[in-house]
């Protein structure tokens, strides 16, 4: 079997888990085994599920964001890999810098590697492994949300701090929309 990879992207509430889930899904569906993990920092909704902003959701194992090629075996149960078809990762983006290099590992097995997460951080700019898992995809769907400004096809994540953009703050603050809005290129305000 030859594996392939596949990234999900695009902005905060632009349907990406749900993407993923739907993915899993349908491979199911095929009778192909599938198995499901996110980053140990995502507890949002659930800290054993990934769980879609809407409450779509499916189990799954937890990685720590510094997961590699050499530590990702140590980390599931053993002999996981070895019946499963397809291997899908939520929240790629904090996932640390050799997460690409794991995604390839998973392909050369011949895995199909399903991946979603954002491209852009808060601030506008490519945000951890995504521009490296881009670049390697052999399949890249990039969804938009609907800017809450104008209703324009969103692209960007405006983090919010007492309802204003943000112009300062750590790279990762985990939330939901009490945090971010999507917005669109006119309406996004970088820090």
């Amino acid at each position: 079997m030859v594996g392939r990879l596949e990234v999900i992207t695009g902005p905060m509430f632009a349907g990406k888990t749900e993407e993923l889930l739907r993915r899993v899904e349908r491979a199911r569906i095929a009778r192909k085994n599938a198995v499901l993990f996110k980053p140990k920092l995502d507890t949002r909704y659930a800290s054993d599920r990934v769980v879609t902003h809407n409450g779509q959701s499916l189990p799954c194992y937890i990685l720590p964001t510094s997961i590699s090629p050499s530590t990702f075996p140590q980390c599931v149960p053993q002999g996981l890999l070895e019946n499963v078809d397809v291997v899908a990762f939520d929240e790629a983006q904090f996932f640390g810098q050799e997460f690409p290099a794991l995604c390839e590992t998973l392909v050369r097995m011949g895995k199909r590697v399903i991946v979603a997460g954002l491209d852009l951080d808060f601030r506008g700019e490519p945000f951890g492994p995504m521009p490296a898992l881009l670049a390697l995809a052999d399949e890249v769907l990039k969804l938009t949300a609907v800017c809450t400004i104008c209703g324009n096809p969103a692209t960007r994540s405006q983090r919010l701090i007492n309802g204003k953009p943000a112009t300062e703050g750590p790279l990762v603050l985990v939330g939901g929309l009490e945090s971010y809005e999507p917005r669109c290129r006119e309406h996004f305000v970088a820090p």
